[in-house]
């Protein structure tokens, strides 16, 4: 189990850059390893903020990459609370990732046949893993906890065996979605959390530093194998008392 580092930066300004350092980082190891980079996205204010570090990168090569998502919204790919429309506005129109590379769910299914639907997406393309082992997950955490759409006290934070589960009574509207699970998540090389903002302070020192840490569904992240990231910004971290890293300019992860 590696150890937690947690990353503090002036503002997502400063923070941005060093995102898009360790996506591309994590990417040249895994192509140098295995031949190509499997990066897993979560929506939010991630898409904007990574979208436009890795285009302000001098012609990123993204040609094998392959892209999940850590949940998704079941709403038409046109709609604005589609996570993969807006990558594929703010990015995927904009580098060279191959359409076969990107592992969209089918829209139109039911949510339970759009859960099995995406699970043998994710296993065509890791046929060898009882769960995918993605080479980065980058996640992001709600005011209440949540990270992919895994929320406090739902019966899918038990969940063992699906790779992707569907979820109907999500709290948060669109309530119909599918996610990854928690075994998914724990199975990856690299997991970065990015959060920004002070209303992420109170529930950030609960998540990293409360007793009631466990009950917190982005808590209990914890890769078996893989780094674990947190990159805050000063807001977001202005109640923790724990060490933290505070990099200069041009840190790399």
């Amino acid at each position: 189990m590696a150890a937690r580092r947690v990353v503090v930066f002036p503002s997502s300004a400063e923070l941005g850059p060093v995102l898009a350092q360790l996506v591309t980082s994590r990417a040249e190891k895994a192509i140098t390893g295995r031949g190509r980079f499997t990066l897993g996205l979560s929506g939010g204010s991630l898409v904007s903020m990574l979208s436009k570090e890795l285009l302000a990168l001098p012609d990123p090569d993204c040609s094998k990459w392959v892209v999940g998502f850590c949940d998704e919204r079941l709403v038409p790919f046109d709609d604005p609370e589609s996570t993969y429309g807006l990558y594929k506005s703010h990015l995927f129109s904009k580098v060279n990732i191959p359409d076969s590379g990107i592992l969209t769910i089918n829209s139109s299914l039911p949510v339970n046949e759009c859960a099995e639907d995406y699970t043998r997406k994710l296993k065509e393309v890791f046929p060898d893993d009882d769960f995918p082992v993605f080479d980065l997950l980058l996640l992001g955490m709600g005011p209440d906890g949540h990270t992919c759409s895994l929320f406090p006290e739902h019966p899918l934070l038990e969940e063992t065996e699906k790779i992707v589960a569907p979820i109907s009574d999500s709290p948060k509207p669109p309530p119909q979605r599918v996610t990854m699970t928690l075994p998914v998540v724990n199975s990856a090389r690299c997991v970065a959390f990015v959060s920004t903002g002070g209303s992420k302070a109170p529930v950030l020192k609960e998540v990293l530093e409360g007793r009631e840490g466990p009950a917190f569904p982005a808590a209990r992240v914890v890769p078996t194998n893989g780094e674990l990231f947190w990159l805050v910004d000063d807001p977001a971290a202005a109640s923790l008392t724990i060490q933290v890293e505070r990099p200069g300019s041009g840190a790399k992860l």
